[in-house]
Protein backbone atom coordinates (compact mmCIF):
# COMPACT_ATOMS: atom_id res chain seq x y z
CA UNK A 1 0.00 0.00 0.00
CA UNK A 2 1.26 3.50 -1.16
CA UNK A 3 0.11 6.49 0.99
CA UNK A 4 -1.23 9.13 -0.04
CA UNK A 5 0.41 11.34 2.42
CA UNK A 6 3.70 11.43 1.34
CA UNK A 7 5.19 13.03 -1.61
CA UNK A 8 5.62 9.62 -3.83
CA UNK A 9 8.55 8.93 -6.02
CA UNK A 10 7.68 11.25 -8.64
CA UNK A 11 6.40 14.58 -6.20
CA UNK A 12 3.17 14.63 -7.76
CA UNK A 13 1.28 16.13 -4.71
CA UNK A 14 2.45 19.49 -5.42
CA UNK A 15 0.74 19.68 -8.76
CA UNK A 16 -2.72 18.57 -6.44
CA UNK A 17 -5.55 20.75 -6.44
CA UNK A 18 -5.07 22.22 -2.76
CA UNK A 19 -8.89 21.44 -2.18
CA UNK A 20 -8.87 18.51 -3.05
CA UNK A 21 -5.93 17.06 -0.78
CA UNK A 22 -8.25 16.65 2.32
CA UNK A 23 -9.76 14.08 0.03
CA UNK A 24 -6.34 12.59 -1.23
CA UNK A 25 -5.83 11.84 2.22
CA UNK A 26 -9.06 9.75 3.04
CA UNK A 27 -8.31 7.56 0.25
CA UNK A 28 -5.82 5.27 0.19
CA UNK A 29 -3.86 3.59 -2.51
CA UNK A 30 -4.00 0.19 -2.78
CA UNK A 31 -2.42 -2.19 -4.92
CA UNK A 32 -4.53 -4.56 -5.74
CA UNK A 33 -3.58 -8.45 -6.29
CA UNK A 34 -5.72 -12.29 -5.40
CA UNK A 35 -5.07 -11.60 -2.07
CA UNK A 36 -5.91 -8.30 -1.17
CA UNK A 37 -9.21 -8.44 -3.40
CA UNK A 38 -11.67 -10.65 -0.96
CA UNK A 39 -10.29 -7.61 1.91
CA UNK A 40 -11.42 -4.69 -0.30
CA UNK A 41 -14.93 -6.32 -1.23
CA UNK A 42 -15.43 -7.01 1.98
CA UNK A 43 -14.72 -3.15 2.99
CA UNK A 44 -16.87 -2.24 0.27
CA UNK A 45 -19.61 -4.24 1.45
CA UNK A 46 -19.24 -3.22 5.30
CA UNK A 47 -19.43 0.86 4.01
CA UNK A 48 -22.16 2.21 5.94
CA UNK A 49 -23.48 5.10 3.20
CA UNK A 50 -24.02 8.92 4.56
CA UNK A 51 -27.16 9.76 6.17
CA UNK A 52 -28.98 10.94 2.66
CA UNK A 53 -30.35 14.86 2.56
CA UNK A 54 -34.16 15.50 2.19
CA UNK A 55 -33.93 16.18 -1.12
CA UNK A 56 -31.79 12.69 -1.99
CA UNK A 57 -34.67 10.71 0.39
CA UNK A 58 -37.28 11.90 -2.24
CA UNK A 59 -35.73 10.07 -5.18
CA UNK A 60 -37.54 6.57 -5.14
CA UNK A 61 -34.86 3.58 -5.25
CA UNK A 62 -36.13 0.07 -6.43
CA UNK A 63 -34.18 -3.22 -6.69
CA UNK A 64 -34.89 -5.74 -9.51
CA UNK A 65 -33.54 -8.82 -10.87
CA UNK A 66 -33.70 -8.86 -14.97
CA UNK A 67 -33.01 -11.47 -17.05
CA UNK A 68 -29.33 -12.02 -17.66
CA UNK A 69 -27.57 -13.22 -21.00
CA UNK A 70 -28.60 -16.72 -22.14
CA UNK A 71 -26.96 -19.31 -19.61
CA UNK A 72 -26.05 -16.80 -17.07
CA UNK A 73 -27.98 -15.74 -13.78
CA UNK A 74 -29.99 -12.63 -13.96
CA UNK A 75 -28.82 -9.07 -13.45
CA UNK A 76 -29.70 -7.39 -10.19
CA UNK A 77 -30.38 -3.37 -10.81
CA UNK A 78 -31.19 -0.29 -9.04
CA UNK A 79 -33.32 1.94 -10.25
CA UNK A 80 -34.13 5.74 -9.42
CA UNK A 81 -36.91 7.85 -10.09
CA UNK A 82 -37.54 10.84 -9.78
CA UNK A 83 -40.02 12.71 -7.46
CA UNK A 84 -43.29 13.39 -9.07
CA UNK A 85 -45.30 12.38 -11.74
CA UNK A 86 -43.99 12.86 -15.02
CA UNK A 87 -46.17 14.46 -17.41
CA UNK A 88 -44.48 12.20 -20.11
CA UNK A 89 -41.85 9.35 -20.59
CA UNK A 90 -38.78 9.98 -19.26
CA UNK A 91 -35.19 10.18 -20.60
CA UNK A 92 -33.13 6.97 -18.96
CA UNK A 93 -29.53 6.13 -18.28
CA UNK A 94 -28.23 3.24 -17.50
CA UNK A 95 -25.36 3.29 -15.17
CA UNK A 96 -22.42 1.25 -14.67
CA UNK A 97 -20.21 1.49 -11.38
CA UNK A 98 -16.88 1.78 -11.11
CA UNK A 99 -14.35 -0.53 -9.20
CA UNK A 100 -11.13 -1.53 -11.60
CA UNK A 101 -13.27 -4.46 -13.33
CA UNK A 102 -12.71 -6.62 -10.13
CA UNK A 103 -14.88 -4.55 -7.02
CA UNK A 104 -17.88 -2.63 -6.61
CA UNK A 105 -21.17 -2.36 -6.31
CA UNK A 106 -24.12 -0.03 -7.02
CA UNK A 107 -24.87 1.11 -3.82
CA UNK A 108 -21.63 2.84 -4.27
CA UNK A 109 -22.74 5.58 -6.73
CA UNK A 110 -26.15 5.77 -4.98
CA UNK A 111 -25.73 10.04 -4.17
CA UNK A 112 -24.57 10.59 -7.13
CA UNK A 113 -27.24 8.61 -8.73
CA UNK A 114 -29.73 10.11 -6.72
CA UNK A 115 -28.60 14.00 -7.66
CA UNK A 116 -28.30 13.13 -11.57
CA UNK A 117 -32.49 11.60 -11.37
CA UNK A 118 -33.54 14.41 -9.34
CA UNK A 119 -31.29 17.03 -11.52
CA UNK A 120 -32.21 15.91 -14.87
CA UNK A 121 -35.56 14.22 -14.44
CA UNK A 122 -34.51 11.02 -15.83
CA UNK A 123 -34.88 7.24 -14.69
CA UNK A 124 -31.45 5.55 -13.79
CA UNK A 125 -30.68 2.11 -13.61
CA UNK A 126 -27.72 1.44 -12.49
CA UNK A 127 -26.32 -2.55 -12.93
CA UNK A 128 -25.12 -4.58 -10.97
CA UNK A 129 -22.85 -6.41 -13.31
CA UNK A 130 -20.19 -9.65 -12.61
CA UNK A 131 -17.04 -8.79 -11.42
CA UNK A 132 -13.76 -10.29 -12.74
CA UNK A 133 -11.99 -12.19 -12.22
CA UNK A 134 -14.71 -14.75 -11.51
CA UNK A 135 -15.97 -13.59 -14.42
CA UNK A 136 -13.82 -12.53 -17.57
CA UNK A 137 -14.75 -10.80 -20.77
CA UNK A 138 -17.28 -10.46 -22.16
CA UNK A 139 -19.35 -11.80 -19.20
CA UNK A 140 -19.64 -8.36 -17.51
CA UNK A 141 -20.49 -6.12 -20.67
CA UNK A 142 -23.05 -9.04 -21.38
CA UNK A 143 -24.92 -8.68 -18.40
CA UNK A 144 -25.21 -4.37 -18.90
CA UNK A 145 -26.54 -5.32 -22.89
CA UNK A 146 -29.22 -7.38 -21.06
CA UNK A 147 -29.97 -4.68 -18.73
CA UNK A 148 -29.87 -2.55 -21.83
CA UNK A 149 -32.37 -4.73 -23.65
CA UNK A 150 -34.19 -4.89 -20.62
CA UNK A 151 -34.91 -0.70 -19.93
CA UNK A 152 -35.57 -0.77 -24.28
CA UNK A 153 -38.34 -3.64 -24.22
CA UNK A 154 -40.09 -2.03 -20.63
CA UNK A 155 -39.58 1.02 -21.23
CA UNK A 156 -43.69 1.88 -21.39
CA UNK A 157 -43.68 0.10 -17.79
CA UNK A 158 -40.99 2.14 -16.34
CA UNK A 159 -42.96 5.29 -17.93
CA UNK A 160 -39.27 6.01 -20.16
CA UNK A 161 -38.78 7.06 -23.60
CA UNK A 162 -37.46 4.61 -25.51
CA UNK A 163 -35.40 6.97 -28.14
CA UNK A 164 -33.99 8.42 -25.21
CA UNK A 165 -31.96 6.06 -23.55
CA UNK A 166 -28.00 7.15 -22.53
CA UNK A 167 -25.45 5.06 -20.83
CA UNK A 168 -22.09 5.60 -18.45
CA UNK A 169 -20.06 5.27 -15.68
CA UNK A 170 -17.44 6.24 -14.02
CA UNK A 171 -13.77 4.64 -14.07
CA UNK A 172 -14.28 0.70 -14.95
CA UNK A 173 -17.58 1.65 -15.52
CA UNK A 174 -16.79 4.15 -18.31
CA UNK A 175 -15.42 1.56 -19.54
CA UNK A 176 -17.95 -0.42 -19.55
CA UNK A 177 -20.14 2.24 -21.22
CA UNK A 178 -17.83 2.38 -24.14
CA UNK A 179 -17.57 -1.17 -24.41
CA UNK A 180 -21.15 -1.51 -24.50
CA UNK A 181 -21.82 1.22 -27.27
CA UNK A 182 -19.50 -1.00 -29.41
CA UNK A 183 -21.02 -3.71 -28.41
CA UNK A 184 -24.97 -2.42 -29.24
CA UNK A 185 -23.59 -0.51 -32.49
CA UNK A 186 -22.82 -4.20 -33.81
CA UNK A 187 -26.42 -5.95 -32.77
CA UNK A 188 -28.29 -2.73 -34.12
CA UNK A 189 -31.06 -3.54 -31.66
CA UNK A 190 -31.55 -0.63 -29.16
CA UNK A 191 -30.41 2.80 -30.26
CA UNK A 192 -28.01 4.53 -27.83
CA UNK A 193 -28.92 8.96 -27.74
CA UNK A 194 -25.16 9.49 -25.12
CA UNK A 195 -22.56 8.11 -23.40
CA UNK A 196 -21.08 9.57 -20.24
CA UNK A 197 -17.73 8.56 -19.67
CA UNK A 198 -16.12 9.44 -16.59
CA UNK A 199 -12.35 9.10 -16.08
CA UNK A 200 -13.12 6.05 -18.21
CA UNK A 201 -10.45 2.58 -18.17
CA UNK A 202 -10.24 1.98 -22.05
CA UNK A 203 -6.82 0.97 -22.63
CA UNK A 204 -4.65 -2.57 -21.28
CA UNK A 205 -1.91 -0.74 -22.28
CA UNK A 206 -1.68 1.85 -20.06
CA UNK A 207 0.74 1.18 -17.12
CA UNK A 208 1.86 -2.17 -18.90
CA UNK A 209 3.94 -1.21 -22.25
CA UNK A 210 3.01 2.47 -22.90
CA UNK A 211 5.52 4.53 -21.64
CA UNK A 212 4.58 6.39 -18.27
CA UNK A 213 2.99 9.82 -18.45
CA UNK A 214 5.20 11.47 -16.03
CA UNK A 215 3.24 13.03 -13.71
CA UNK A 216 0.27 10.79 -13.89
CA UNK A 217 -0.93 7.74 -11.84
CA UNK A 218 0.65 8.57 -8.67
CA UNK A 219 -2.92 8.46 -6.53
CA UNK A 220 -5.35 5.80 -6.29
CA UNK A 221 -5.02 3.90 -9.06
CA UNK A 222 -1.93 2.94 -9.65
CA UNK A 223 -0.25 1.45 -12.75
CA UNK A 224 0.17 -2.14 -10.69
CA UNK A 225 -3.69 -1.41 -9.60
CA UNK A 226 -4.35 -1.60 -13.61
CA UNK A 227 -2.49 -4.51 -14.89
CA UNK A 228 -4.01 -6.72 -12.16
CA UNK A 229 -7.61 -4.92 -13.61
CA UNK A 230 -7.12 -5.51 -16.81
CA UNK A 231 -5.49 -9.04 -15.91
CA UNK A 232 -8.30 -10.48 -14.48
CA UNK A 233 -10.95 -8.69 -17.05
CA UNK A 234 -8.81 -10.54 -20.05
CA UNK A 235 -7.73 -13.87 -18.24
CA UNK A 236 -4.09 -12.73 -19.65
CA UNK A 237 -1.26 -10.52 -19.12
CA UNK A 238 -2.39 -7.03 -20.93
CA UNK A 239 -0.62 -5.04 -23.19
CA UNK A 240 0.08 -8.19 -25.39
CA UNK A 241 -0.19 -8.46 -29.24
CA UNK A 242 -3.08 -11.09 -28.91
CA UNK A 243 -5.42 -9.17 -26.62
CA UNK A 244 -8.89 -9.16 -28.40
CA UNK A 245 -10.10 -5.84 -29.45
CA UNK A 246 -13.80 -6.04 -29.09
CA UNK A 247 -12.27 -6.48 -24.78
CA UNK A 248 -10.71 -3.23 -24.96
CA UNK A 249 -12.53 0.17 -26.33
CA UNK A 250 -8.99 1.72 -27.29
CA UNK A 251 -8.30 -1.25 -29.44
CA UNK A 252 -11.54 -1.05 -31.68
CA UNK A 253 -10.18 0.07 -35.06
CA UNK A 254 -13.86 1.78 -36.19
CA UNK A 255 -15.14 4.19 -33.73
CA UNK A 256 -17.65 5.72 -36.51
CA UNK A 257 -21.46 5.97 -35.46
CA UNK A 258 -21.00 5.71 -31.83
CA UNK A 259 -23.65 8.00 -29.63
CA UNK A 260 -22.33 11.29 -28.52
CA UNK A 261 -19.76 11.43 -25.82
CA UNK A 262 -18.46 13.07 -22.78
CA UNK A 263 -15.55 12.32 -21.05
CA UNK A 264 -14.18 14.33 -18.16
CA UNK A 265 -10.88 13.15 -16.61
CA UNK A 266 -8.60 14.49 -14.18
CA UNK A 267 -5.53 16.24 -15.57
CA UNK A 268 -3.28 13.62 -12.79
CA UNK A 269 -5.27 10.68 -13.06
CA UNK A 270 -3.41 7.38 -14.72
CA UNK A 271 -6.37 7.19 -17.82
CA UNK A 272 -5.30 11.02 -18.69
CA UNK A 273 -3.54 10.40 -21.85
CA UNK A 274 -6.00 7.10 -22.88
CA UNK A 275 -8.67 9.22 -22.38
CA UNK A 276 -7.56 11.84 -24.16
CA UNK A 277 -7.02 9.57 -27.20
CA UNK A 278 -10.11 7.91 -26.92
CA UNK A 279 -11.72 11.43 -27.31
CA UNK A 280 -9.97 12.44 -30.06
CA UNK A 281 -10.33 9.08 -31.96
CA UNK A 282 -14.14 9.34 -31.49
CA UNK A 283 -14.27 13.25 -33.00
CA UNK A 284 -12.17 11.82 -35.67
CA UNK A 285 -14.69 9.39 -36.27
CA UNK A 286 -17.60 11.70 -36.61
CA UNK A 287 -19.05 11.34 -33.03
CA UNK A 288 -20.04 14.86 -31.42
CA UNK A 289 -17.64 14.25 -28.36
CA UNK A 290 -17.16 16.88 -25.50
CA UNK A 291 -13.54 16.60 -23.46
CA UNK A 292 -12.98 18.43 -20.04
CA UNK A 293 -9.80 17.45 -18.02
CA UNK A 294 -10.31 18.69 -14.35
CA UNK A 295 -6.84 20.59 -12.87
CA UNK A 296 -5.28 19.23 -10.11
CA UNK A 297 -7.28 15.95 -9.71
CA UNK A 298 -6.40 12.04 -9.28
CA UNK A 299 -8.25 9.56 -9.72
CA UNK A 300 -11.79 9.17 -8.30
CA UNK A 301 -11.33 12.73 -6.84
CA UNK A 302 -15.41 13.05 -7.72
CA UNK A 303 -15.98 10.01 -5.27
CA UNK A 304 -14.89 12.86 -2.12
CA UNK A 305 -18.72 14.32 -2.32
CA UNK A 306 -19.25 17.84 -0.66
CA UNK A 307 -19.23 21.12 -1.51
CA UNK A 308 -15.67 21.52 -3.80
CA UNK A 309 -14.99 23.30 -6.40
CA UNK A 310 -13.78 20.72 -8.66
CA UNK A 311 -16.29 17.78 -7.04
CA UNK A 312 -19.35 20.35 -8.20
CA UNK A 313 -17.33 21.03 -11.76
CA UNK A 314 -17.68 17.16 -12.36
CA UNK A 315 -20.62 16.89 -11.35
CA UNK A 316 -22.11 19.43 -13.01
CA UNK A 317 -20.16 19.11 -16.20
CA UNK A 318 -21.72 15.78 -16.86
CA UNK A 319 -25.45 16.51 -15.52
CA UNK A 320 -25.18 19.54 -17.82
CA UNK A 321 -24.31 16.79 -20.96
CA UNK A 322 -26.69 14.22 -20.19
CA UNK A 323 -29.67 17.12 -19.88
CA UNK A 324 -28.15 18.34 -23.59
CA UNK A 325 -28.39 14.82 -24.93
CA UNK A 326 -31.80 14.20 -23.64
CA UNK A 327 -33.32 17.84 -25.10
CA UNK A 328 -32.21 16.85 -28.58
Amino acid sequence: MQSNNDNGPRGTRRLVAPELLSVLDNIPSLTYSDEMLPLVRAGIDQRVLPPLPAELKAVECEQRFVPGPAGAPDVRVLIYRPPGKAASPRPAYLHMHGGGYVIGKPEMSDGLNRWTAAQVGCVIVSVDYRLAPETRFPGAVQDCYAALIWLHTHADQLGVDRNRIAIGGESAGGGHAAALAIYARGRGEVPICFQSLDSPMLDDRTGSVSEPHPFCGEFVWLPASNRFGWRSLLGMEPGGPNIPSEAVPARVADLSSLPPACIVVGALDLFLEEDLEYGRRLARAGVPTEIHVIPGAFHGFASGGGDIPQIRTCRELRRDALARAFAL
